[in-house]
């Protein structure tokens, strides 16, 4: 099957945040994880069904759309889940924030790994509860980020409860493997801690050869102290309809989360289920043809970067997702996000990712092969402004 990914519709002047952020100025918008293809057409034909319908009341989801959330976990991760296990959540950000409700009282301590995606860091505060943040050691033998074991194991203390983990990580790409997933589901249930799995990016390896691995597939005693995170939105290009999955097989656990939902958390609205449906059961080919476009255009970023102008490295290979991770520190820039937004492009600010200010940016290469080539025209544009000047 053929799919378009080179024509997608016009998003300036619509309701996208991406663009919405540098309305009337010459800023191609590279930096929140929201690709600009058009949704899968079965995404796409299901919803205009569903509008046909003409009532949009409270939802609740039928055994179809249950049933697909469990064919697809089973068929692309080998994941046997019971239906129960499910707790449906009007976006994966939601979930980390139940989480550190469910998992630790006020003043205990959550674990995570940085850099990574910013809520991890803000869900444990708005809760009351203090993110502590343990650096990925970036070994250069191997261009790989690791988990530094030795930091892990020193940051722990009779407060911490429980430990967030991204997986393939944000922002880094990293797919993490069978061996390290073990080792820190050794580590959690030594130190009994919840372990909380946002694997949002699973199904967007681009890297031939790796697999993900849930963390819910490690052993059953590691499972019953696991919160898995899902959601189609980052793959299939559906963030905006806010539906998201809590797999939590442990029946007291899945209690405490629930508990901490009430009162504060929307149910999820009735074209979230319909998409989420459509998505997992009729849109693989529209799935394969994505991780072909994004491959190349992985290529293109690392054959751009390594190419350009001095200044600017990825350090480590992007197994997934559609985010690359650049090292800027070498340009010596003040402000990074200022200097090539002056250049025409919007990344995102490493610092909010917990990594060193000044030395990462983050760019979002889901979009169009034309718009990322004038995108990388732009940042080497802004590598060479700053080479100049230093």
């Amino acid at each position: 099957m053929s799919f378009d990914f080179d024509h997608p519709p016009e998003r300036r002047g619509t309701d996208s945040q991406k663009w919405q952020k540098y309305a009337g100025r010459d800023v191609l918008p590279m930096w929140v994880a929201d690709m600009d293809f058009a949704a899968p057409p079965a995404v796409i034909e299901a919803l205009q069904q569903r509008v046909a319908h003409g009532i949009y009341g409270y939802a609740r989801p039928v055994p179809s759309q249950v049933a697909a959330v469990v064919e697809n976990l089973s068929s692309l991760h080998g994941w046997t889940i019971d239906p129960e296990w499910i707790v449906w959540l009007p976006g994966l950000v939601v979930g980390l924030n139940v989480t550190a409700l469910a998992a630790a009282g006020p003043g205990e301590e959550i674990l995570c790994l940085t850099p990574v995606y910013p809520p991890f860091m803000s869900a444990p505060r708005n809760a009351g509860r203090v993110p502590v943040m343990v650096p990925l050691a970036y070994a250069a033998g191997t261009r790989s980020w690791e988990i530094d074991w030795e930091a892990l194991e020193r940051a722990v203390t009779p407060r911490t409860r429980a430990f967030f983990l991204c997986n393939p990580h944000n922002p880094v790409a990293r797919v993490f493997r069978r061996a390290e997933l073990e080792r820190l589901a050794e580590f959690c249930l030594r130190h009994r801690l919840v372990l909380c799995s946002d694997e949002i990016h699973c199904d967007l390896i681009l890297e031939p050869g790796l697999r993900h691995i849930p963390t819910g597939t490690l052993g059953s005693e590691i499972a019953r102290q696991t919160i898995t995170l899902l959601a189609p939105s980052k793959t299939y290009n559906i963030p905006g309809l806010g539906t998201a999955l809590a797999i939590i097989p442990d029946p007291e656990l899945r209690r405490r989360f629930v508990h901490a939902t009430h009162g504060i958390v929307a149910e999820v609205n009735v074209f979230g289920f319909t998409a989420c449906e459509a998505a997992f059961r009729h849109s693989e080919p529209w799935r394969q043809a994505l991780l072909g476009r994004l491959r190349r255009n992985r290529d293109l970023v690392l054959e751009a970067v390594a190419a350009g102008p001095a200044g600017a490295r990825i350090e480590a290979p992007i197994e997934a997702t559609y985010l690359a991770w650049i090292n800027v520190a070498d340009l010596g820039l003040q402000d990074p996000i200022a200097h090539f937004e002056s250049h025409g492009i919007g990344l995102s600010e490493g610092r909010h990712f917990a990594a060193r200010p000044r030395a990462y940016v983050r760019l979002n290469f889901g979009c169009p092969e034309a718009t990322l080539r004038e995108g990388l025209r732009r940042l080497h544009a802004g590598l060479a402004a700053a080479a100049t000047a230093s």
